[in-house]
């Protein structure tokens, strides 16, 4: 089965599987990496689009569903979808004060350099920091094998929607 239909299908089944409708939804702008081993030409401009819908939260913990494509260290497609759920830290109480989050996501992937593009199961932390319009988030990616190396990877989140 290829990466796009495995990702379709993930896709229609979460939202078509009683959940409650997203509080808000956002637009994921993929973008930089920044690899530990500086001495291998990685590519660090890991340009993509994706979305999380955040779910009504629960208290100050925020239910997350969120998927994206966009070119790997390897300059290859890779595609994730996942769920998952973040600590909100907020700093004042209008829309434009800033929050900090601190959450986890698991998710189901697709690689050309892992398993040939066949999907496998991962879960990485991440922090975000932001306001209620847009927020840069981080997440720490370790070494899984010899031939990768750790990194740090930022994303741009900018609100679309409020339901």
């Amino acid at each position: 089965m290829d990466e796009m239909r495995v990702t379709l299908i993930l896709l229609m089944t979460m939202l078509w599987s009683g959940l409650p409708v997203a509080e808000e939804l956002h637009l994921i702008l993929n973008g930089k990496a920044y690899h530990f081993d500086r001495n291998k030409n990685y590519n660090e401009d890991n340009w993509g689009l994706g979305f999380e819908y955040d779910l009504e939260p629960q208290g100050k913990w925020i239910p997350l569903i969120t998927g994206s494509r966009f070119k790997d260290s390897n300059d290859q497609n890779s595609n994730y979808l996942g769920g998952g759920a973040k600590h909100r830290f907020s700093f004042g109480n209008s829309s434009s004060e800033l929050h900090f989050d601190v959450g986890l996501v698991a998710f189901l992937m697709t690689r050309k350099d892992y398993n040939g593009y066949d999907p496998f199961l991962g879960a990485l932390p991440f922090v975000s920091l932001g306001n209620d319009h847009v927020a840069v988030n981080a997440t720490y990616i370790p070494s899984i094998s010899p031939k990768h190396t750790s990194l740090l990877y930022f994303q741009l989140a900018i609100k679309l929607l409020e339901f």
